[in-house]
């Protein structure tokens, strides 16, 4: 876990970097002061995601169809999640069902006390209790790492450099030059053109350290990195026979696999790492526990994997 960490804040800084970098040169192009270009461009993009991150859930729930539901009306759901929270120090998230027989899962909302956990009929069906229990304790390790938190921040910065470039780019076609004596026009528009994509990246790649990150804590927790790995092997299959037929693809970063299939250079922008890899590194972490037959329990009706180190 401590190497994901490490990840995901050099990830941060780079991004960081970035934006001072470009946010900085492009306001002495535009103001022709340095400080002039961080403060509008942050500005506006933190406006813009404040209003995001408190809208988040609704905007998401929204667009995938989920209907938020009681324990009784999802009892299966009700009682692992209810099993697994405390595990993770959380309250128990509400619950929501989205009506599609793609199977899939996603967690939601700005902080522990305002988190829905949403999973669709499909998965209900397809996924068996300890495999849709690994599921889950991946979600809710999203949840206890704030990852909604920290996308909104890296969304705030990736957005903010590319509200500056689109000044520029719109200066320079419409307004002049700029107002820097010093800077090259080209290089400035180089920049302009290069540094939103190159921020996107280092956005993209940071929700890829978070989906491993919660790979890696909800199986730790649960002792169980084997159901989650079940699970991925089915839910990549089905996706890519049976993609979301509705949502937004801007909220595929929530779901536990991407739903919204593309082709070419869609793995370059996938906001997940690939799936196969995913499976790869929790069957290794599997290696490390050793497994015995668990007495049979009442909450999930077999018996399932229980681990101790070895």
């Amino acid at each position: 876990m401590a190497g994901t960490s490490a990840r995901t804040l050099a990830l941060f800084a780079a991004i960081i970097a970035l934006f001072v970098v470009v946010g900085g040169l492009l306001g002495d192009y535009l103001f022709g002061s340095f400080l002039g270009g961080l403060v509008v461009a942050l500005g506006f993009s933190l406006v813009l995601n404040v209003a995001s991150y408190f809208f988040c859930d609704r905007f998401v729930l929204w667009t995938s169809r989920a209907k938020i539901v009681t324990p009784a009306e999802a009892p299966r759901l009700a009682k692992i999640v209810d099993e697994l929270a405390p595990r993770f120090g959380l309250v128990k998230p509400r619950l929501a069902i989205i009506p599609t027989q793609t199977p899939n899962a996603f967690a939601t909302g700005r902080n522990a006390e305002h988190a829905v956990v949403a999973a669709t009929e499909g998965i209900l069906r397809q996924l068996d209790d300890r495999q849709l229990r690994g599921v889950l304790a991946h979600e809710l390790a999203h949840i206890k790492d704030r990852d909604i938190l920290l996308m909104t921040f890296a969304a705030t910065l990736a957005g903010a450099i590319s509200f500056a470039a689109q000044m520029v780019l719109f200066s320079a076609i419409f307004g002049g030059t700029g107002n820097s004596r010093g800077a090259n026009p080209i290089a400035i528009l180089i920049a302009a053109i290069t540094a939103p994509i190159a921020a996107m990246l280092i956005q993209l790649a940071i929700s890829r350290s978070r989906e491993s990150r919660a790979d890696e804590v909800g199986a730790r927790t649960i002792g169980d990195p084997n159901s989650l790995a079940d699970a991925l092997e089915k839910l990549e299959a089905s996706n890519k026979a049976r993609p979301m037929p509705f949502g937004s693809p801007a909220s595929s970063s929530l779901y536990i696999v991407n739903p919204f299939r593309g082709g070419g250079l869609s793995r370059l922008f996938s906001t997940h790492p690939p799936t196969a890899e995913r499976i790869r590194k929790l069957r290794a972490m599997a290696q490390d526990y050793s497994y015995r037959p668990s007495v049979r329990s009442p909450s999930f009706g077999g018996s399932a994997a229980r681990a101790t180190r070895t």
